[in-house]
């Protein structure tokens, strides 16, 4: 299998759909943003419900506290509500105020309400990500 080359880790990783979808969305984030590649990691652990999970990004803000979480399928993937679930979920560990779900072909975004009490979609994604 070929390899494509994470910025982020520093290392040639295994060359997979999602893969380069997640490999697209950081050239985005770094290159179209302007989200500096010391303010996104890849594959950041974490522990909910003691169960070990992995984010695909996570981009913090300028205090470095996480700010947008970023999760990459495959182009085939579904980005249905289970998926969002799926993510939704992970902010009750990173608190983070953007949620960006991708497949490459999709791409829902979504912001937590001011209350706190969940995340609403947006049409358009701010320019203040990082």
């Amino acid at each position: 299998m070929s390899e494509i080359y994470d910025p982020l880790r520093r290392k040639w990783v295994a060359r997979t759909p999602e893969e380069e979808v997640r490999q697209s969305v950081i050239a985005w984030l770094r290159d179209v943003r302007h989200v500096p590649a010391g303010l996104m990691e890849s594959e950041h652990d974490f522990m909910y419900n003691r169960r070990h999970y992995r984010a695909d990004i996570l981009v913090f803000n300028r205090q470095l506290q996480p700010h947008l979480l970023v999760e990459c399928k495959a182009p085939g993937v579904k980005l249905d509500a289970a998926v969002v679930d799926q993510v939704v979920r992970y902010t009750r560990v990173l608190d983070v105020r953007f949620i960006l779900v991708t497949n490459g072909v999709n791409t829902h975004f979504l912001e937590r309400r001011a209350d706190g009490s969940g995340y609403d979609y947006l049409e358009e994604i701010p320019e203040d990500l990082g």
